[in-house]
């Protein structure tokens, strides 16, 4: 018997529940069908879960800091079980949310289970047989597990299987020096774990500008973080309770031993069990599903969003994937993925907030470039929080006055680099911004400062 519907959304995180909203105002018979967790990557084990961590060590690592703001906390003990309760607590908040928020929708139905595609916007789902002249697919994506010898042999954490651990590690070591792996590796020193990050690559970060990645190493290494570069010839073996990563660095061998192996060395995309061979949608070969800048795919009525489509690796872009697909089908309003600009965050503290180019980029583009670079230490809303680690950067076009991209490591930075990037949306000049009048004292009124120190970029 096959199930007829108006439209079929698979995956149930960011952005698949709201275009069930907008599918089900318009009267739309529609399934959304959901083999694991409402809510994906980021409600279940992203970016809830990880800043409600975030936030714990935060206040741990203040209370521990009591002295230098005229208090004493006394001995600071972190009940980890505890952490992860609170963390739980937020999560299932959000999630029961979801659910409450789908179930109310008159027009859609949960279907629970895998889909995959065995013919043209024909789905199987636990032997029931959906079909619709839409599909939307939402299907995110799952943390990469890297070729390592020996690394099968072993026990070991991804970002998902992290949010169970309820004990503080007595020595975490993270294979991946990127955002996430950064992120962890900051959260669980400040719980009081001794932290190894080790990295391939001979820097932190490829895409941060050098500067932007001393300034990161800099406040992780003050607080203990020991970070390995360069590390080739991995290996990972096991003894007891005990597991050691091996690697080479200039042809000099180091062995780290420690209690728990975190693996962050990114993310695939979610497709490979979809059957996308049987309804015509290519992907490429890393398994991303290939699509045009209003997120259609390739087969006649199916589209993509979400880390899946390759076209964007955060939750905020999977949200703008749904705005885009909704604007485009129900409001005749034609947006496009080309018209975002990149913004994004590392949630260490203090955080970097990024938008726009880097320097390599904007050089790379032949532009005339002005830039600007201001330390923390200048702020006065830093320097009466305690907090002037960092700094604040940006670059604009020297012809057009337009902002190319900015970064702010430091107090806030993932807040205030939005005045930066609504008016990089406005496609106003710097000059706008530079003469605002900011409420004082904030962090965000050495923009303007920043912005009237602006100088031809050097090569």
């Amino acid at each position: 018997m096959i199930e007829r519907y108006d439209a079929i959304v698979i995956g149930a995180g960011q952005a698949g529940p709201a275009l069930c909203a907008r599918l089900d105002a318009r009267g739309l018979k529609t399934a959304i069908v959901e083999r694991k967790l409402l809510g994906g990557t980021c409600v279940n084990v992203g970016c809830i879960p990880t800043k409600t961590l975030v936030g714990s060590a935060r206040a741990i690592h203040m209370a521990r800091r009591g002295g230098e703001y005229g208090f004493t906390a006394g001995d600071i003990r972190v009940d980890m079980r505890a952490v992860k309760a609170r963390k739980d607590g937020v999560v299932k908040q959000s999630s029961e949310g979801l659910g409450g928020w789908i179930a109310g929708m008159k027009n859609v139905t949960l279907v629970r289970g895998h889909a995959r595609f065995t013919a043209p916007r024909t789905l199987d789902v636990g032997g029931r047989v959906l079909q619709a002249d839409k599909i939307f697919l939402n299907v995110g994506g799952r943390a990469t597990v890297p070729d390592i010898p020996g690394v099968q042999d072993v026990p070991y954490l991804t970002n998902s299987s992290m949010m169970d651990v309820d004990r503080v590690p007595e020595h975490l070591v993270i294979v991946g020096g990127s955002y996430i792996g950064l992120e962890f590796a900051q959260m669980y020193r400040r719980f009081g774990a001794k932290v190894t990050v080790i990295e391939k690559f001979p820097r932190l970060l490829p895409r941060e500008d050098d500067d932007v990645v001393a300034g990161i190493r800099d406040i992780l290494e003050r607080e203990g973080v020991a970070i390995h570069l360069g590390a080739e010839r991995m290996t990972v073996s096991g003894a007891g309770d005990r597991i050691s990563v091996q690697f080479e660095i200039n042809k000099e061998t180091t062995t780290v031993q420690g209690s728990h192996l975190l693996l962050a060395v990114g993310r695939i995309p979610n497709t490979g069990d979809l059957g996308l061979e049987h309804a015509g949608i290519a992907a490429d070969a890393r398994g991303y599903i290939t699509v045009d800048d209003q997120c259609r795919t390739s087969a006649e009525g199916v589209w993509c969003m979400g880390d899946a489509n390759g076209r964007g690796a955060f939750t905020h872009t999977s949200w703008n994937d749904y705005e885009i697909v909704a604007a485009n089908l129900f409001d005749n309003d034609p947006r496009r993925i080309s018209d975002r600009i990149s913004c994004y965050a590392l949630f260490i503290d203090p955080p970097l907030g990024r938008v726009g180019m880097n320097a390599a980029e904007a050089t790379k583009s032949g532009r005339k470039l002005l830039a600007a670079k201001m330390p923390m230490t200048r702020v006065g809303r830093a320097r009466e929080a305690g907090e002037t680690q960092g700094f604040m950067k940006v670059l604009v076009d020297a012809e057009t006055q337009e902002l190319l991209g900015a970064a702010i490591l430091g107090l806030n930075g993932d807040e205030i680099v939005h005045s930066l990037l609504d008016v990089m949306y406005a496609k106003q000049p710097y000059t706008t911004i530079q003469r605002a009048v900011h409420i004082h004292p904030t962090v965000t009124e050495l923009v303007p400062t920043l912005l009237g120190t602006l100088n031809p970029l050097s090569a």
